[in-house]
């Protein structure tokens, strides 16, 4: 009945009613193709005529009559023998070209990142990817074969384990912290879709999109990072202290067990609740009662040293003399050597200047008797 079906069956056409079917062969009797016959490939296809494990001719989307005049290749193999009427000893396989969305992929195994706020972390991502046949040739070479229908899932794996390879190395060479992986996931996804196509170009295919849906860490740096933002969310740790205490302190009070301890707990879960309150509202909160004053200290057994003293120059008949503090000025008033006329210098003036001049100097010289009246 095949045999006899074949010879009335003239048109070779494939309408796929799956959608993970990526290579499907044309059955026909002993791969006989009638002279003449109609070939219909329709758009997203690609039919690819293979004579004895050799392709001889790919057909784009149309329609095409099947005669060695308008397939060079095949009357090439063919026709030399069978004077181009017998029928074409060929099989014809249909390869579908459009994109294959349902492909999802994961890693297993964790990815080992360095990341520069959290050290080395282990990570895991998952999302999906849409395939496509780019090069019809190379794919029944490389991975169909002779298979007549070559699924999704024969090559799903190998896709994987290829996107899984690249992953890590995509990632450390975006040099994006962890805490940004999400605002950068778009651009992740569009390199790894062009390392990936330019390392599946040898078999044919092509990864027009690619998707990383989630990036994920393990449970402990997760509790981390909540910690981190609960601790971000309470802002002020004093207020939130004193907010636990207070609904610590109201539960216990709530205890049916033991009176007093109850009555205790409530009356400190009041307290602090009304302080919480008033911290919260802005009033100003009661004043702290001042420290107390340190003890006196115990005078001491001997007496400290005196203060160091200013020093003085005076000069006198031209020659610099001292130097001297205050008592030692005195004197010199009482020698006869300083007077209001007297030049006299200490460290921090600018230069000599007359006694008289100096503010400091006045209760000094005021032993000094004034001139005699002239006679």
């Amino acid at each position: 009945m095949d045999r006899l079906r074949s010879e009335f069956v003239d048109i070779v056409e494939w309408l796929d009613d799956s959608r993970d079917t990526i290579v499907w062969r044309f059955p026909r009797f002993q791969n006989e193709i009638k002279m003449g016959a109609k070939l219909v490939v329709r758009e997203s296809q690609t039919a690819v005529f293979v004579n004895e494990g050799q392709v001889a001719d790919v057909y784009p989307p149309g329609t095409y009559t099947l005669e060695t005049r308008n397939m060079p290749i095949l009357a090439t193999l063919k026709g030399w023998k069978y004077g181009f009427n017998s029928p074409f000893k060929a099989e014809v396989y249909f390869v579908n070209t459009r994109q294959f969305t349902e492909m999802k992929w994961g890693t297993q195994n964790p990815v080992i990142l360095r990341d520069p706020e959290f050290g080395v972390v282990r990570v895991r991502a998952f999302g999906a990817y849409a395939a496509r046949v780019v090069d019809a040739q190379r794919l029944l070479r490389e991975l169909v074969g002779t298979d007549p229908q070559f699924r999704t899932e024969e090559v799903q794996e190998y896709l994987r384990q290829l996107i899984v390879g690249r992953l890590g190395g995509a990632l450390a060479r975006a040099g994006v912290p962890l805490l940004d992986l999400a605002a950068h996931q778009d651009a992740i996804g569009r390199q790894l879709a062009g390392v990936l196509t330019e390392e599946l170009a040898e078999v044919g295919i092509a990864i027009p999109k690619f998707v990383i849906e989630n990036v994920s860490v393990p449970p402990e740096v997760e509790r981390a990072l909540d910690k981190r933002t609960e601790m971000g969310a309470v802002g002020d740790l004093d207020r939130f202290t004193r907010y636990q205490a207070a609904t610590a302190l109201e539960a216990a009070a709530n205890n049916p067990g033991g009176e007093a301890g109850a009555g205790i707990g409530m009356g400190m879960g009041m307290a602090l609740g009304q302080q919480m309150a008033r911290s919260m509202s802005g009033e100003p909160q009661p004043a702290a009662a001042p420290p107390a004053a340190p003890p006196a200290a115990a005078p001491p057994a001997e007496p400290p040293p005196l203060p160091n003293q200013t020093q003085w120059f005076i000069g006198v008949g031209g020659q610099r003399q001292g130097p001297f503090d205050l008592g030692g000025l005195a004197a010199q008033v009482g020698a006869g050597n300083l007077g209001p006329e007297t030049l006299i210098w200490r460290a921090g003036m600018a230069q000599w200047q007359p006694a008289g001049q100096v503010p400091e100097l006045a209760s000094v010289l005021a032993s000094v008797p004034p001139p005699l009246p002239p006679q």
